[in-house]
């Protein structure tokens, strides 16, 4: 693979986004406004907003979602940035990530010297069997969806041949849910800003109150396990093994480095990034593996030449749990079949050696597709900061790599930041 370097330095110099949750009364301008007016409270310097010369938005589809095409340069109208150049990019889920990408090569090929990342989705307008069906045209519509697959379905399969190949226990995903939840809580930004076991006690109070049994769980293992409460949705995937239908929004400033130092004194420098593609999963060699995430992950480190040790703290594609498992050894961070033992043991935790989505990551902040990748960002550019408050990684924090995926794995955009 040849080593491929950027034409210039390019850093971030201030991150933001709205809450992430469901919001019937907001419109995806609402929440893209709140994003780009928190990015610009964080520019350390402050700045005018005039000085940006181009936006690039991440948004899967508010075609189907709210009916409204030509995205880009209506946001950017609402923020008022026009008549900037606004580009939509659409890569599925991976439409925030790639978004990045995009300002990040075009600055380092000195098109621009300042540039606005957004990322977008409004899903909540719809009811819920709408928004599976539009979340299924990331698929393959003529060989899988034909055929009955949504994405619980399709992650289902790839669970259930990752638990079959490396003899996981389904109690490993749970764990991941549990981990990410814990993380959550600590996230004022979160759709369920809740612990398992703080969502376990109010359905116990909400029984007592309604005059019904109490239920008996004695733990959130307990919780987790009952059908009742946590149902399957996609054998071997239950309720809390899915990421949530989200609105949000999120935004960050990238600026060629050289000029940095007019923002911020302490920029976060894109050392890395690496994106990849691979066909749909119905025709793909492996189900426990992102080939693509592999590929990409390989371009970043190149890039940016470290290795997966080297990573400090990392925000991972988990639309479901089984996705943060096969990232995790996807990234090199573990041997294939190694993930979920790394995860049963802590090590993924926020006071392990590999913290992974110290966010609550998309399982627990919440999946507003396009904004995504984005709002992953958010999260690298606090704790590399070491401005995350209460879910702060300990220690002192120079590299951060973020990895966002579109499809089952037909994109895959990986970056590596690392604080000036």
């Amino acid at each position: 693979m040849a080593q491929r370097k950027l034409g210039r330095g390019v850093a971030v110099v201030g991150a933001g986004m709205s809450k992430f949750g469901a919001f019937p009364e907001m419109t995806t301008r609402d929440l893209f406004a709140q994003a780009f007016r928190e990015m610009c409270a964080t520019v350390d310097k402050g700045f005018d907003p005039q000085t940006i010369e181009a936006i690039y938005l991440g948004n899967y589809s508010s075609d189907l979602f709210e009916g409204q095409g030509h995205t880009a340069p209506l946001l950017t109208n609402w923020v008022g940035l026009s008549p900037r150049p606004a580009t939509r990019v659409e890569d599925a889920c991976a439409s925030g990530g790639v978004a990045l990408r995009q300002a990040v090569l075009a600055i380092a090929s000195g098109a621009y010297d300042i540039a606005l990342v957004g990322g977008i989705e409004k899903m909540s307008s719809l009811a819920t069997e709408k928004v599976t069906d539009t979340l299924a045209t990331a698929g393959d519509v003529l060989f899988e969806i034909s055929a009955g697959f949504t994405f619980p379905g399709f992650y289902a399969a790839m669970a259930t041949a990752y638990l079959h190949a490396y003899a996981c226990p389904t109690e490993a995903l749970l764990n991941v849910g549990m981990k990410n939840h814990a993380n959550g809580a600590l996230n004022d930004k979160a759709q369920f800003g809740q612990r398992i076991a703080d969502i376990m006690e109010a359905r116990k109070k909400s029984a007592a109150k309604k005059g019904l049994p109490i239920p008996t769980w004695a733990n959130e293992l307990e919780f987790l396990r009952d059908e009742r409460a946590n149902p399957y949705i996609a054998l071997p995937l239950r309720l809390f093994d899915c990421s949530p239908i989200s609105d949000g929004a999120a935004a960050v400033l990238l600026v060629a480095d050289e000029l940095a130092a007019m923002f911020t004194d302490h920029p976060l420098r894109v050392i890395g990034s690496g994106q990849a593609s691979d066909g749909a999963l119905h025709d793909r060699a492996t189900f426990t593996a992102i080939p693509a995430a592999r590929l990409a992950s390989q371009q970043a480190y190149a890039m940016a030449n470290v290795t997966p040790v080297d990573i400090q703290v990392a925000e991972v594609h988990d639309c479901f749990t089984i996705a943060e498992i096969i990232a995790s050894e996807d990234l090199g961070f573990f041997e294939a079949g190694q993930g979920w033992r790394a995860a049963q043991a802590g090590v993924t935790a926020r006071a392990g050696t590999r913290p992974i989505n110290t966010s609550g990551g998309l399982k627990s902040k919440g999946h507003p597709v396009g904004a995504s990748g984005v709002g992953q960002v958010i999260e690298i550019w606090k704790q590399l900061r070491g401005v995350a408050g209460a879910r702060q990684v300990a220690g002192d924090l120079r590299l951060g790599l973020t990895h966002n995926v579109g499809g089952t794995g037909q994109t895959c955009v990986v970056h590596i930041f690392e604080r000036a």
